[in-house]
């Protein structure tokens, strides 16, 4: 849990949460001197939480907790150090907020959530819509609605810099689990994100990307693969998420199938949407998916 010096004005600490979803660890960035931000303060692990705290200097104090999303492995540390230094919780919302109408419904007839796990208790103390600008001391943030991986995903943009939570990672495509993520979306933030032209990306896991419009490119075009794939595979005949997991994830390993039949079933809800295959007997994780018929 050393301390990074990234740039100016940019450190980070590493949470000591490694797994298959979280690479390293979480990325926790501490931005600006003096009065500072401290964003996404990683899972509520007291080692990680004093790590932060450890890692300024005498005269510094937190001014600012932002969230990127209501991932546990992101958002779980806010509260406890919000606790400790009296900082407020900026976020776009609780773990419901801008849920798609689509995932709402999936929602609503009993999907739940899947992948690093959702913070259900999730509230911040203020919310920041898209563009909105926060300013303290040497620092300001502007706030991009960047849903996709999870609803209310924010990122921020620092100057020719941009955090990008989990949108866009430094070491892996990101998982899209319904009805938290949804694939519409994603390309939407995808978009948004290339429109800012930014020089740097840091991420929520993972590395600095220094080209960002190149991994911008790279992950749209995953995703358009895997739906070619999963097209590909339904010519041969209706199938599940399960089965289309089983069929395109060939190489993955049996503990991530799980995550895997979720973004299987991310780009089937999208291709629902489109029209290209009909849900039988309704849209769902467990529905059979059959090509839709052209004429």
């Amino acid at each position: 849990m050393a301390l990074e010096r990234l740039a100016q004005g940019i450190r980070r600490i590493v949470a000591p949460n490694p797994s298959p979803l979280t690479f390293r660890g979480t990325n926790t960035y501490i931005l600006g001197t003096g009065r500072v931000a401290v964003l996404d303060p990683g899972p509520a692990i007291p080692e990680h939480l004093e790590a932060i705290l450890a890692g300024l200097e005498v005269e510094e104090s937190v001014a600012a907790i932002l969230v990127t999303h209501a991932h546990l492995d992101h958002s779980e540390g806010a509260r406890p150090l919000a606790q400790k230094t009296g900082a407020p919780i900026f976020a776009f919302g609780g773990p419901k907020a801008g849920r798609s109408e689509v995932m709402q419904q999936l929602a609503a007839g009993g999907l739940a959530g899947g992948g690093e796990g959702v913070d259900a208790t999730f509230a911040p103390d203020h919310l920041l819509g898209h563009g909105t600008r926060l300013s303290i001391a040497d620092w300001a943030v502007t706030a991009l609605f960047t849903p996709g991986h999870f609803c209310n995903h924010l990122s921020f943009r620092m100057g020719q810099a941009i955090f990008t939570g989990d949108v866009v990672m430094g070491w892996s495509s990101t998982l899209i689990s319904p009805p938290d993520g949804d694939l519409g979306d994603y390309y939407e933030s995808l978009d948004v994100l290339a429109a800012e032209n930014a020089e740097m990306f840091y991420p929520g896991h993972g590395d600095p990307i220094a080209a960002p419009a190149t991994r911008l490119a790279e992950l749209r075009a995953h995703r358009q693969g895997r739906t070619e794939q999963i097209l590909a595979a339904l010519a041969q005949g209706p199938a599940s998420a399960f089965d289309l997991t089983a069929m395109i994830y060939t190489e993955t390993p049996a503990p991530l199938q799980a995550a895997a039949a979720r973004n299987v079933f991310a780009h089937l809800v999208e291709l629902e949407k489109s029209g290209q295959v009909i849900a039988a007997p309704a849209l769902g994780a467990e529905a059979i998916f059959t090509l839709r018929k052209e004429g």
